[in-house]
């Protein structure tokens, strides 16, 4: 039972909450921007903070979303060793062909995709009453201002104020649009364990899997960001050159 409602919630948060456009496009409560170690030109992911990420999706959200942009091996970005890597991807079982030509499987290699939870489409909409759970790979960039939206989603339940209508079956959220939404809670204080010793708190948790989710949108955000900063300073040093440049021309032109 506890599994099937961990399983419910997961499906739940990101069918309902992060899989509805409508929700997305206009939130009915304001988004607390919180603080991010990517944030800013110098920004940058914290491997902590990404390892205990893909944690709270490996157990709460995988039974039911994919991520089949990424790849085991993509771990090792995050700070996963080699070994690690390995152990991760032989927990799964992909789909093959035999040697005859028969159809069979093997454990998955860090080369192979992650681990989708249902076979196809239809069969995934069988399992969560006719909602198609959206792949989480993109999820943080395809949502406006993601990582705090996936925070404040997962952070978000309380109780109705006065006055406010609650339909049946639902739950009040105050950040999905309408504030009426039809998940339970998906997180709650010490779901998971953290191999890190971290207290599992629903803040810490929807933190970790926002942060995990925006590097997963976005892998490259750091060498991008690098990038940046040495064209910026190639910019800055012509600049001064140029200036310099300018200043002696003048004057030899004033001198004539």
């Amino acid at each position: 039972m506890k599994m099937r409602a961990l399983k419910i919630g997961a499906a739940a948060l990101f069918t309902l909450g992060l899989g509805s456009g409508a929700a997305i496009g206009a939130t009915s409560g304001h988004l607390e921007q919180q603080e991010w170690s990517f944030s800013g030109a110098f920004g940058t992911f914290d491997r902590a903070a990404l390892q205990r990420g893909f944690q709270v999706y490996k157990e709460v959200c995988a039974s039911c979303h994919s991520m089949k942009f990424l790849s085991y091996r993509n771990l090792q970005d995050i700070g996963f060793s080699e070994a690690e890597v390995k152990a991760i991807a032989a927990q799964y079982e992909v789909p093959t062909i035999d040697d005859n030509g028969d159809e069979t499987t093997r454990k998955a290699l860090p080369s192979d995709r992650f681990h989708s939870p249902f076979a196809n489409e239809n069969a995934a909409r069988a399992a969560n009453g006719g909602a198609l759970p959206p792949d989480l790979s993109l999820m943080a960039k395809a949502r406006h201002d993601g990582p705090n939206y996936i925070y404040g989603l997962m952070t978000g339940y309380h109780e109705a104020p006065a006055g406010f209508v609650l339909p049946a079956g639902k739950e009040y959220n105050a950040v999905f649009a309408g504030n009426a939404i039809g998940m339970p809670k998906p997180l709650n204080d010490d779901q998971v364990t953290y191999a890190d010793g971290t207290p599992a708190t629903v803040s810490q948790m929807a933190h970790d899997v926002a942060t995990f989710l925006m590097w997963a949108a976005e892998p490259k955000l750091e060498d991008r960001k690098r990038a940046g900063v040495k064209v910026m300073g190639f910019l800055g040093i012509l600049t001064i050159f140029s200036f310099l440049t300018y200043r002696k021309v003048r004057k030899q032109v004033q001198g004539h």
